[in-house]
């Protein structure tokens, strides 16, 4: 869950609470709820799908540096936790002396978040390619 996510999370709670005592009708209050829940959701696709759209622009870019520049910083990521965890404690327990980079936790998280991007990624790739027929990029295309 994105900090995002989690900061609407904290804000819905209250609201619901606040719906439940001024409104005194509980379906008036459940249908509130509902509109809220449903605009959040809504609100959550466009920021989504403009994300999607940048993404896009890069993959579609002139510049080689433009479409590879994601892929690139999650290699160097990869690489420097590979050293950490694999290559360093065996050269260090071969050789007694293993170079370990620092990776700051925010560097983990954009990992997370790369990886997970992926995932959620080829995911949809397959949903939307199930349903149309098409890939994903196709799709949007076809939406412009």
């Amino acid at each position: 869950m994105g900090l995002i996510e989690k900061a609407l999370g904290a804000l819905t709670g209250p609201l619901f609470d606040v719906i439940d005592e001024a409104v005194t009708d509980k379906d008036e209050a459940n249908r509130l709820k509902q509109e809220v829940q449903t605009r959040l959701i809504d609100s959550r696709d466009s920021a989504m799908k403009a994300r999607m759209q940048i993404i896009l622009a890069e993959a579609q870019g002139d510049s080689w540096i433009q479409r590879s520049w994601r892929p690139l910083l999650m290699m160097v990521i990869v690489a420097i936790i590979a050293n950490n965890y694999l290559l360093a404690p065996y050269l260090g327990a071969m050789f007694g002396t293993g170079l370990q980079l620092e990776l700051p936790e925010r560097m983990w998280d954009l990992m997370t978040l790369g990886v997970g991007g992926y995932i959620a990624g080829r995911s949809g790739e397959k949903i939307v390619r199930g349903a149309t027929g098409k890939g994903f990029i196709d799709a949007v295309k076809a939406k412009q």
